[in-house]
């Protein structure tokens, strides 16, 4: 994958399905204790500060006349549309639903960065993608029994193509930008914003500071937003974006296996099914042809 050794790429990559797969039942519970957008900025604003702390020794690698438009679209897409709706959507729709929804984002990243990137879109790819989603479709299928919200429906696919569109961006103009000082930014401004919405919309005293809010809290400043983009961040910049993509279709596995060793929910031919459609899109969207490979290594003899 890029500049990275494959041993890394593979270490990089379990983290941060392991560390998104969590955030769905983390967040989902903490939400009964905080209104949905000052939570989101919160727990950005922190992971951003936290961040700050570690980047400021840095501070000459900012450029920031230069490279303000990148930091601005980055934090629009990546923070204030993805967290933001995101957060709020979780309350329209069962967390399995929404995520079903959200996930179509590899299918989209893969469309895009075929017209935006120019990543070769062959028709095992294509496959591969679509396996992922209906993979991601069968591990939900029992949410599917819930009552519908429109509101949360339209959120969930906003949430997408703004992921969606923020990824192929950080591919496309990530380069420029220092990692660290793009990710500190973006979750500083992004952070100051939804917290400031939330102020002005919701009430600060309807947060109860429980051990499930706080818990949830903690977890995004430190993993769920820091850590989990600038790793995500690393991994889109060094390889294709859409194969990257791919990979997050395990997080709403990881999700339900939690619930099922956690929450003692049992284990369903869904999840078999799921798990089987998940890796054979894994495998189609990064297997590369025996002849492409062969001219690819003579090319760099």
């Amino acid at each position: 994958m890029g500049e990275l050794s494959k041993t890394r790429s593979v270490l990089l990559i379990t983290f941060l399905v392991l560390v998104w797969g969590l955030c769905w039942p983390i967040y989902k519970i903490a939400l009964n204790y905080t209104p949905p957008i000052l939570f989101s900025g919160m727990r950005t604003l922190l992971g951003g500060l936290l961040l700050l702390l570690i980047t400021f020794p840095r501070y000459k690698q900012i450029h920031f006349k230069e490279n303000w438009h990148i930091y601005l679209i980055s934090t629009i897409f990546n923070v204030i549309l993805f967290f933001g709706l995101q957060t709020v959507g979780l309350q329209y729709l069962p967390s399995g639903l929404f995520s079903v929804i959200v996930y179509f984002q590899p299918v989209l990243v893969g469309f895009l960065a075929w017209v935006w990137l120019g990543e070769k879109m062959s028709g095992l790819k294509i496959s591969g993608l679509v396996l992922g989603f209906l993979g991601v479709v069968v591990i939900s299928f029992k949410s599917f029994s819930a009552q519908l919200s429109i509101v949360g429906v339209v959120l969930a696919l906003i949430t997408a193509i703004s992921w969606a569109i923020g990824t192929v961006f950080l591919k496309k103009a990530g380069t420029k930008v220092d990692a660290l000082w793009l990710v500190t930014i973006q979750c500083v401004i992004g952070g100051l914003v939804m917290t400031g919405v939330g102020i002005e919309q919701e009430s600060f005293a309807a947060i109860q500071w429980s051990v499930p809010y706080l818990s949830g809290l903690v977890y995004g400043a430190i993993f769920g937003i820091p850590l989990a983009w600038l790793t995500y961040f690393t991994l889109v910049r060094s390889g294709e974006a859409s194969k990257v993509a791919t990979y997050t279709f395990l997080v709403p596995l990881i999700a339900l296996v939690v619930g099922t060793i956690f929450l003692h929910e049992p284990v369903t031919i869904y999840l078999i099914i799921g798990l089987i459609l998940i890796v054979l899109s894994i495998y189609c969207v990064n297997h590369t042809p025996k002849v492409q490979h062969v001219q690819s290594v003579s090319k760099n003899m």
